[in-house]
């Protein structure tokens, strides 16, 4: 059985980010998607849909539709109360209820894996035992939350 990655907007929307302060992340994310993808089941959500989709996002189009070849996490009225308690805790800012609303899915699914390109929120050392600890009082597992460059297959002859 293959481990379970949920896919957060910023790995769709830096494959196709074209500033020149974004290439190394490009090369990363492109050579993840094309060479590691296959070895995961990948997730996304509603809202990642709902975010790339949006005509104002960069690329939307080019990444809406890279964002519909995974399979589709569904928002439940549990993933709504993990929000709040995660915002109620302090775990991610008021203001930015999408990373709570990525790390809330990835964790009611039981997800091996979060994939991020946000190290501030999400993919942050100083910030896991924060989030364990909020996930083993509310029953839900933690996800792995990491970077593309943090998942690539070893290949050992």
């Amino acid at each position: 059985m293959q481990k379970s990655v949920f896919l957060d907007s910023t790995i769709f929307s830096f494959y196709y980010d074209d500033r020149a302060n974004s290439r190394p992340r490009r090369k990363i994310t492109v050579d993840w998607w094309e060479t590691q993808r296959k070895y995961y089941d990948t997730y996304t959500s509603f809202l990642v849909l709902k975010e790339v989709g949006n005509p104002v996002y960069p690329h939307w189009e080019k990444v809406a539709a890279l964002a519909e070849q995974v399979q589709v996490l569904e928002e439940t009225p549990e993933i709504r109360g993990i929000v709040k308690v995660y915002l109620e805790n302090k775990l991610m800012p008021a203001d930015d209820a999408g990373d709570a609303a990525h790390l809330a899915i990835a964790s009611f699914y039981s997800m091996d894996f979060l994939l991020t390109w946000n190290c501030i929120h999400l993919a942050n050392a100083n910030k896991m035992e924060h989030i364990r600890r909020i996930n083993m009082r509310l029953g839900l597992f933690s996800p792995e939350l990491i970077t593309p460059e943090q998942l690539f297959m070893e290949d050992i002859a």
